[in-house]
């Protein structure tokens, strides 16, 4: 029985790692503080110096969501959420003001927000 807990808990220790739910390649801001808490639902601002534009992407979808479409699409994902909270993943060249607009969303609906950041 205790072979079979070992084997399992190597097996779900591996198949964690391999899970990336991030697969915009972003360089996240340094924290000393981490959260805990699970979010469902993730949007990534990407900010392409070249052009100085940004596009959104949720859930590390490639396929970039205009801004004006973004509310409706989270809204859309956490409806049946009992604790509906949502990650915001932002290069650390992304100006405030683009993810305040972001922050704004969860403020109008009553969701919780994580900002996401890498260990420092």
């Amino acid at each position: 029985m205790t072979d079979i807990v070992f084997l399992l808990l190597i097996f779900f220790l591996v198949t964690s790692t391999l899970v990336n739910p991030n697969a915009l390649k972003l360089l996240l801001p340094k924290s000393t503080g981490q959260v805990a808490a699970k979010a469902t639902v993730s949007v990534s601002i990407k900010h392409h110096l070249d052009t100085d534009t940004f596009t959104y992407h949720i859930n590390g979808d490639q396929a970039p969501v205009p801004f004006r479409e973004i509310e409706d699409d989270i809204v859309e994902l956490l409806q049946n959420e009992p604790d509906p909270t949502f990650s915001i993943y932002a290069d650390e060249t992304v100006p405030i003001k683009e993810v305040v607009e972001i922050m704004n969303i969860a403020k109008r609906n009553h969701y919780k927000v994580i900002m996401a950041t890498r260990p420092e």
